[in-house]
């Protein structure tokens, strides 16, 4: 007997209330082509007083994602650690050392850049970012690199040359430098009210990561048509992304009130 709710909204949109487990053990195998969440950690937020999502929690989720990912599917993890008695938790690299004991990659190591921070530290630098980490289940099946960096020498021109194994050169050919290259791996968002989302009612919710940050990563790792799911659905950003960007969309949130949220997002 299930203890969730099923809501389908238009054909590519799956919301469910109810425990993630749970949910994720109604999802075939190898199904999910992507995804994209950001869980509890720490005890930073109260999330309407649900109870700790300890470790043992943690790994029963990912037993269940490495499941249902496909073969060249990735896990965008969005996380970081509380200070705790004067020392960082180390949470996110416990979690994901997790993830690579069960049989995933360890792709990149990604960081979100946050561009402002809630209180000045008094013994440390200040705080301001999040791990991203990318699992692969082998080697992603899909990366589409956004290109929006801009070069400082566009337009001239890449001259050199390659010495073979005789000690030759071999002139290589010339190359225009493009306006724009590919990424790094650190992401500044712009973050705070009316920028993380324009969805004013969505700040109910304590946590959401930025829509730009869902978008960005959606677009580098899938396809229009691709199936992606959040366990941890929360305000709905990653499937108001979806919607947005032709993805199906799998959510699950164990909240009444975040999931009334999600669901008008999305909708």
């Amino acid at each position: 007997m299930t203890n969730f709710k099923k809501l389908s909204i238009g054909e590519d949109s799956t919301l469910f209330r109810g425990n993630s487990k749970e949910v994720l053990g109604q999802i075939p195998s190898n199904s999910v082509d992507m995804v994209l969440t950001s869980p509890p950690y720490d005890d930073m937020r109260t999330y309407n007083n649900q109870k700790a999502f300890t470790f043992e929690d943690f790994k029963s989720i990912a037993d269940e994602l490495a499941r249902v990912l496909r073969i060249g599917g990735v896990i965008i993890w969005v996380v970081g650690d509380a200070v705790i008695k004067g020392s960082e938790s180390g949470t996110s690299f416990k979690q994901a050392l997790y993830f690579k004991e069960i049989g995933l990659n360890i792709h990149d190591t990604m960081i979100y850049q946050k561009t402002g921070f809630n209180f000045p530290m008094v013994n440390r630098y200040q705080q301001i970012f999040e791990y991203m980490f990318v699992f692969s289940k082998g080697s992603p099946k899909t990366f589409n690199p956004i290109q929006d960096r801009a070069n400082r020498c566009a337009g001239e021109l890449l001259k050199g040359s390659e010495r073979q194994k005789d000690g030759t050169l071999t002139k290589k050919r010339v190359k225009e430098i493009s306006a724009f290259g590919t990424r790094t791996n650190i992401w500044q968002i712009n973050t705070g009210y009316m920028k993380t989302t324009t969805d004013q009612f969505a700040y109910d919710h304590p946590a959401m990561f930025p829509e730009k940050l869902a978008e960005d990563q959606i677009i580098s790792w899938s396809n229009p048509g691709d199936t992606i799911i959040d366990p941890f659905m929360g305000a709905g950003t990653t499937g108001k992304a979806c919607k947005k960007l032709d993805r199906k969309f799998i959510g699950i949130e164990l909240d009444k009130s975040y999931f009334e949220i999600a669901k008008k997002r999305v909708s």
